[in-house]
């Protein structure tokens, strides 16, 4: 199932990247002292009492500051689109403010523009990190918001409260019980790469549309079809049947929309725009999909526009592999969403990789296998002078694939021994498209990396 997402928002210079690298557990957000300095959305992995959601840091919201020049406004504008734009995206929301100062006129703007969405809404009133502190928090009741939480993200006290809070918050997962199974396909890419036209392609062609449904993304369709008696749902991140409703900076802004889809799909069809070449930020996109550990085509569109030669195609693949070297067992194929080159082969392409994906290896194969490796490549031990043995090895689970192998101490296997037995699985068993764990576990002590 998706997980939920949870925005943090406020003014600036209140900590919110603080509280967000203390909610993930890295220093992945930058924290300064200056206002304005998360001006791009944030988004990592936590988990509380059992329940995994989405954390996403915002830049600071500012109403109106006309005192500031020019550029300076626009760099607040841009910062105000993205955090209202997660603000819609959000299941729940956390509102922080500054118990250091105290509520400012920046607060009851930002609480004003809270109060209009109809989210769950969760008022940490940070950097209250002492008693005196804590009980002037009760001012923040003025925000009509519900109970002040007081709290300080630097040193970690009342975070526990906050995430209490935000869970009781949260949307019950539906259980999809009597549900038929779908295969979820997304359609993810930047901006103006030809999503809506490969949309529009894949639904024209004879094939029989089942429904079009509201999906949890903004202004977007999930689509229903049915190819070769198999249910698809189709998910659409562009949103083109409403894209008259879709506000400034919606588009531009689409991180959070990407995101959730490719948390929902099977399969994540990747387009990059063939004119243009490969960008950071659809590497960026491969990214989110690796570690979301989906299923992933690419797709190069608009190949009809390239000026060919003999060797453009093959000089264009190797590009792609450099790029995207971290995704070597994903299939590409060129294509052309607006005149329909190549458009067939995108389903049948996808089905296959959740096929693979959903692959399950015998344990007696697997054994093998890693005997067969082993004895190719014996495995080295990462201290010198100890012994490494790698006994066993099993798939406990598919959809994504995990692989485990049992070893006297888990943690001497060093990483590269990881991607080589990795690469002797898909050697034998391809799991194209899918992207792979590799856990090592001590048979003494449930060590894993």
């Amino acid at each position: 199932m998706a997980k939920p997402i949870v925005a943090i928002v406020g003014r600036p210079n209140v900590g919110k990247s603080t509280l967000f690298n203390r909610l993930i557990g890295e220093r992945r957000s930058i924290v300064e002292g200056v206002p304005g300095t998360t001006r791009d959305r944030l988004y990592g992995m936590t988990d509380w009492r059992g329940n995994e959601f989405i954390v996403v840091d915002t830049a600071g919201i500012l109403i109106e500051d006309d005192d500031l020049d020019l550029p300076m406004r626009e760099i607040l504008q841009r910062a105000r689109e993205q955090a209202e734009l997660a603000i819609i995206e959000a299941d729940a929301i956390i509102f922080v403010v500054d118990g250091r100062e105290g509520m400012t006129t920046a607060d009851a703007d930002v609480a004003e523009v809270l109060r209009t969405t109809n989210k769950p809404v969760v008022l940490a009133v940070n950097k209250a990190d002492s008693r005196e502190r804590q009980l002037d928090a009760v001012e923040f009741y003025s925000l009509n918001l519900g109970e002040p939480v007081p709290m300080s993200a630097y040193h970690g006290l009342g975070t526990g409260d906050v995430l209490d809070r935000i869970v009781e918050s949260l949307p019950p997962s539906p259980l999809g019980e009597g549900e038929e199974k779908s295969v979820r396909i997304a359609i993810v890419g930047r901006p103006n790469v030809g999503k809506s036209s490969l949309l529009n392609k894949l639904l024209g062609q004879n094939r029989s549309v089942v429904s079009e449904v509201p999906g949890t993304t903004r202004d977007s369709i999930d689509t229903e079809l049915v190819f070769e008696n198999t249910r698809i749902t189709l998910i659409d991140t562009a949103g083109i049947r409403r894209s008259g409703k879709i506000e400034r900076g919606v588009e531009r802004y689409s991180v959070l929309r990407t995101l959730r889809a490719i948390e929902r799909c099977d399969v994540a069809l990747l387009l990059i725009d063939a004119s243009e070449g490969m960008t950071a930020q659809d590497t960026h996109i491969a990214g989110m999909i690796v570690e979301a550990k989906k299923g992933v085509v690419l797709l190069v569109n608009k190949w009809d526009a390239v000026e060919k030669d003999t060797y453009t195609f093959n000089e264009y693949n190797a590009r792609i592999q450099e790029a995207f070297r971290f995704l070597s067992y994903a299939p590409v194929l060129f294509i052309s969403a607006m005149s329909g080159q190549r458009v067939e082969k995108v389903i049948p392409l996808a089905l296959e990789v959740d096929k693979e994906r959903n692959k399950r290896v015998s344990t007696s194969e697997l054994n093998q296998l890693l005997r067969d490796a082993v004895m190719k490549q014996p495995p080295m031990a990462t201290r010198k002078g100890a012994h490494l043995r790698i006994y066993f090895a099993t798939q406990p689970q598919v959809a994504p694939p995990v692989f485990l192998f049992f070893a006297n101490d888990g943690d001497l296997v060093h990483w590269s021994y990881g991607r080589y037995l990795e690469n002797r699985i898909r050697e034998q068993y391809s799991f194209s498209g899918v992207p792979l764990t590799i856990v090592f576990r001590s048979r003494e002590r449930k060590d894993s990396r």
